[in-house]
């Protein structure tokens, strides 16, 4: 197997091709601003469970203890991801959603620049690092949970700032086409990694510990232990106990980082209770079987997880199978070649991500999220590779890419139907749509510009959401400002179907107070049942939120006998069996999008300037 070819001379910075990389990265960072406040970015409700708890918590004006209304989902996370949005929310006096998904772009785009600055460092080509940056932000779980307040990005971050500064250190001191692991050659013997350094990667760990789990210590530092013994010119067992000390002191460290929530709360017993051993060791065990689950266990079993870089990926999923087909292609290979005939830092890569893989095998729980910390090094091998991988592998990407900038297209058309945005809106996401499509088809005509389209309309799906929903975070799918300026301090019926879900009202009508009532559940019951309870709510609410049901078109059920204050157009996440068919498939508008009314009782006072006197009751 020949080893992977690296160039000795910088190309020079200033090409076509460079710069039309460099624009792609550009617009990958443009993508993930986009949206950035929205209610319908890529996410799952978990956001709002911890949105909910930074805000309370920082409305105790207190650091610790965590602060919650939700039954058994206070101390969910370590308190660092909580204090960030505190931080950026300035306790509550700028709490708004793109406050607090900032820190996490900027995570993301700073794991985006590690990756790049290692390529650039391993081949000595800035085309190539910037190919490696714009994979990492093409992929679906970087898209998903890179931006949202979520931990993905921070602990990404932190966990794999070791990993790069192992690999820049190696970089520094190893020849760019280093020799085979474990195999003596000629030469002096690179100084080895000190005390302080390992101090550096506790540091940076514990960091990590405090955004997500003290048990991440273990792939973090089983991935640099195994990746500095692999290092070492000769297998020599004083060598091999001074590494192992070295990272056992850097993962206490990490440890004792994380365990200073224990001694900064003052309910360390409910910390123990609600996160060790709920959150954690909880997963460790299933009522199924070990073995039952591991092996059948459909989406958790071992079979699905040795696939979790794939289904990470999003579309560039059948990419990254390409390039698993590769790699075992060249393990059967290696009975013919040196063991060693990559160079190191490719190595270094491999274990990241193996030890990831494997050490996330053993729970019972298993998810591809949990993978996510090892995207970075997905990333680099992709772009080591990506001239390698056939370009049958990347046709059905840009194939997906094709039906999901269609359909989004598709939606848009509809939204603007309903008078949801604006024709400018429609017009841009149009525009982004033919963009993305002549990106596919320049793809499929051309080989030599399949890989590079596959990419672009990848981050053109991304960017052609961002304009689709774009107008629901506009007048049509917010209630009128001066309406929630002069609605504040009432008790509001919500609906909430999912876990701190009514936390988004926070953000639609702050200042209230707000009781969940689950929402979806009404649309398959009869409108009998449905009015019955809306009249109960409005009894003992000042107002609620009502979603529109299958049997309400132009008025909620309780009209006349109440008052619209103000409506909005909303998304429907959940369907009811029989909803979605092929019939009306192309028709979103009959499935997709619902109104929502805010009303009250026609007769109550407190009501009587809610709406202004220049806003039409929504139909």
């Amino acid at each position: 197997m020949p080893a992977l070819s690296v160039n000795t001379l910088t190309p020079p910075f200033w090409t076509r091709t460079t710069l039309a990389w460099l624009t792609l990265l550009v617009v990958a960072v443009l993508v993930y601003v986009l949206g950035l406040d929205g209610q319908y970015v890529p996410t799952n409700g978990d956001e709002l469970v911890y949105t909910h708890i930074a805000r309370l918590t920082a409305a105790s004006g207190h650091w610790l203890p965590l602060v919650s209304e939700l039954d058994h989902m206070r101390n969910t996370k370590p308190p660092l991801l909580f204090w960030q949005a505190m931080v950026a929310g300035d306790w509550g006096q700028h709490w708004r959603m793109a406050a607090l998904r900032t820190p996490s772009v900027i995570y993301t785009l700073l794991t985006a620049l590690a990756v790049g600055w290692t390529l650039q460092r391993m081949t000595r080509d800035v085309r190539r690092a910037l190919l490696g940056a714009c994979i990492y932000l093409a992929f679906f779980c970087t898209f998903r949970f890179g931006r949202t307040f979520l931990t993905s990005a921070p602990e990404t971050f932190w966990l794999s700032l070791p990993v790069f500064m192992l690999l820049w250190w190696s970089l520094t001191h190893h020849p760019a086409t280093a020799r085979p692991p474990a195999v003596t050659h000629s030469g002096s013997q690179p100084t080895a990694l000190g005390w302080l350094a390992h101090a550096g990667f506790g540091l940076a760990m514990g960091l990590g510990l405090a955004y997500k789990s003290f048990a991440l210590v273990v792939p973090a530092a089983a991935t640099l232990w195994c990746a500095q013994l692999m290092m070492l010119p000769r297998w020599r067992w004083t060598d091999a106990l001074a590494i192992s000390l070295k990272v056992g002191a850097s993962a206490v460290l990490a440890v004792a980082i994380f365990s200073l929530w224990f001694v900064l709360d003052p309910d360390p017993l409910a910390v123990w209770q609600e996160f060790v051993v709920g959150e954690n060791a909880g997963k460790m065990s299933n009522s199924a079987g070990y073995w039952q689950t591991a092996l059948f266990g459909g989406g958790f079993s071992i079979w699905a997880q040795l696939l979790g870089y794939a289904q990470n990926a999003g579309l560039l999923v059948f990419v990254v199978l390409g390039l698993m087909l590769l790699g075992l292609q060249r393990l059967w290979r290696l009975k013919r070649q040196p063991l060693g005939a990559q160079p190191v830092d490719l190595w270094l890569v491999l274990i990241w991500l193996g030890v990831w893989l494997l050490v996330f095998t053993l729970p019972s729980q298993r998810s591809a999220r949990y993978l996510i910390p090892a995207m970075p090094a997905l990333a680099i091998v992709l772009a080591l590779f990506w001239q390698r991988i056939g370009r049958g592998w990347f046709m059905p990407s840009l194939l997906l890419c094709c039906l999901f900038i269609g359909y989004l297209g598709r939606i848009a058309w509809a939204e603007h139907a309903l008078g949801i945005g604006s024709s400018l809106e429609l017009g841009l996401t149009l525009a982004a749509v033919g963009v993305g499509l002549a990106l596919v088809l320049a793809g499929f005509v051309k080989p030599g510009w399949t890989r590079a389209c596959t990419l672009a309309a990848t981050l053109a799906v991304f960017a052609v959401f961002g304009l689709t929903t774009q107008p629901l975070n506009g007048p049509a799918g917010l209630y009128d400002k001066q309406l929630t300026q002069s609605l504040t301090g009432q008790h509001l019926a919500v609906p909430s179907s999912f876990n701190g879900q009514f936390e988004r009202f926070e953000f639609l009508l702050p200042g209230n107070r707000f009781t969940p009532y689950d929402g979806d559940a009404r649309n398959a019951l009869p409108a009998a049942d449905n009015k019955l309870e809306l009249q109960r709510l409005l009894a003992t609410h000042d107002a609620v939120v009502w979603l529109q049901t299958r049997d309400e078109a132009e008025h909620p059920l309780c009209a006349p006998e109440c008052r619209v204050l103000g409506s909005r157009w909303e998304v429907k996440g959940r369907h009811q069996g029989g909803e979605i068919t092929l019939a009306n498939l192309w028709y979103p508008q009959q499935w997709l999008f619902r109104r929502e009314w805010l009303v009250t009782r026609a007769t109550n006072p407190a009501h009587a300037a809610a709406t202004p006197a220049n806003q039409t009751p929504a139909k």
